[in-house]
């Protein structure tokens, strides 16, 4: 097979399920995606799509295809990274993740990074899922609890999430604050929708709150918090906003089994650029100063 754009085509119909979603992702027109389907399934002899009103769904022989067209693709953004990576300037792209709980520290300091290096293009990533430094699809990440242990990733420790539990003011005027522990069957509580959270205070939480007292869950650490701060119930809140905020209370001392590593990991491959390198130097000094 000599056309990848085809291939291409098929594996992002495969993957979103719609000609106008793959369209959008590659950038062509929905005609274009419609025209490499049929050379590629008359190329090939076989159909690699059932066609339906909701979309495409693929054949047994799409989802090999699928398969092919993901493990080349992946090998694509994993070069692409890794040659953008590879300058011996500070310049180009520099693609960092991290959960947003922890945009409020990192963004400024992405942002002073950025006006020592004006040139320098930032995105900031941020998403519950763990992007595949491997494949180039971040140059650092800054992740949070057990250590990493993917291969070929270069884990230094970063410092500590700190959290409290908090209720927002509101909360306490209608409900008051619980008295101890045993006093939380009588409370609402903002908490993590999947009882599978890696959290370590929210799996706390499901072990001393019973489930009937979840009242308010959510799968977005930033709607969470914001759910605090409306009085739907007492949640977990990062210490660095929980105390820069006169609307909330801190509802009990905090425990040592709440607070999270922060770790910071790059690839390898990246991690000795001189991009990398001086983004880490800079972050590092900044952390700090983090509680």
């Amino acid at each position: 097979m000599d056309n990848w754009d085809e291939i291409r085509t098929a594996y992002q119909v495969a993957r979103l399920g719609t000609v106008s979603a793959a369209a959008e992702v590659l950038g062509v027109h929905h005609a274009t995606v419609i025209r490499h389907i049929d050379a590629l399934e008359g190329r090939l002899g076989v159909k690699l799509f059932q066609r339906h009103a909701r979309g495409y769904t693929a054949t047994e022989a799409g989802e090999d295809l699928m398969r092919v067209g993901q493990a080349t693709d992946d090998q694509f953004g994993q070069l692409e990274g890794r040659i953008k990576g590879r300058g011996s300037d500070v310049s180009g792209e520099l693609v960092v993740t991290s959960l947003a709980s922890i945009s409020p520290l990192l963004s400024p300091v992405l942002v002073d990074f950025q006006r020592e290096y004006p040139d320098l293009l930032i995105r900031y990533l941020t998403d519950a899922r763990v992007f595949r430094l491997e494949y180039g699809e971040a140059h650092v990440a800054i992740r949070a609890g057990k250590v990493p242990e993917e291969p070929d990733n270069v884990v230094q420790r970063l410092g500590y999430l700190h959290v409290g539990l908090y209720a927002a003011k509101s909360y306490v005027a209608q409900h008051g604050l619980p008295s101890s522990v045993e006093d939380f069957p009588n409370h609402r509580f903002v908490t993590d929708d999947s009882l599978k959270s890696r959290a370590p205070f929210h799996k706390w939480l499901f072990d001393v709150a019973p489930r009937e007292t979840h009242m308010y869950r959510g799968t977005d650490a930033m709607a969470l918090e914001n759910a605090v701060f409306a009085g739907a119930g007492i949640g977990f809140l990062p210490r660095f906003v929980g105390e820069a905020r006169d609307d909330v209370v801190e509802v009990m001392d905090s425990l040592e089994e709440w607070h999270g590593n922060l770790w910071l990991v790059t690839h390898v491959d990246l991690h000795r650029t001189v991009k990398v390198q001086s983004f880490l130097s800079f972050l590092k000094e900044r952390a700090k100063h983090w509680i």
